[in-house]
């Protein structure tokens, strides 16, 4: 029979695998120095964009992250971290994260991982900066309603012309 601590780190490094392989995003965050609450909110805030936050011990980070063939990600783990799996949009993620940072200065970015790519935290910051996916959505409508639009007035603009020559040929003709 195994011991409980055993069973713990086991499904915890189980759980880190699972969470790199199912997300778009993995990012590292260090939260020494930020109360509790804090970290429930942001957690809270978290579960809106699609992510989670999860808190585990560095070792079993550390032994999950070299299973997975993320040796450069383990320099990162110092101290007490977290890591945040966002399953959409890391977008979305970073953004709140970002927003969270404003307010607590004591949270650390130290970096993660995008699908196969490593990220630094100014890679994050630009993330953060982009327009989410219904924004970029919003654009690419914009940008294609734009000569659709600009046809209808100008054909508009012709019949309206019509209709007003016609009118004065009308005009003459009946005075």
């Amino acid at each position: 029979m195994k011991k409980i601590g055993l069973v713990f780190k086991e499904t915890s490094q189980g759980r880190i695998k699972i969470g790199l392989k199912d997300a778009q995003a993995a990012l590292i965050i260090k939260y020494s120095g930020v109360k509790s609450p804090d970290l429930c909110s942001l957690r809270l805030s978290l579960k809106g964009g699609a992510a989670s936050l999860f808190v585990v011990k560095n070792s079993v980070a550390r032994r999950a992250f070299k299973d997975s063939g993320l040796d450069s990600l383990v320099k990162t783990l110092e101290g007490p971290c977290g890591i945040i799996f966002t399953k959409d949009e890391p977008v979305e993620a970073s953004k709140i994260l970002f927003n969270f940072l404003k307010d607590h200065e004591q949270l650390k970015i130290e970096g993660g991982i995008l699908k196969d790519k490593l990220l630094e935290r100014k890679d994050l910051e630009l993330m953060a900066k982009l327009p989410s996916k219904q924004g970029l959505r919003a654009q690419v409508v914009c940008t294609l309603n734009g000569p659709i639009q600009g046809l209808v007035m100008a054909l508009g603009q012709t019949l309206n012309k019509l209709v007003i020559c016609l009118d004065q040929i009308r005009q003459k003709k009946t005075s």
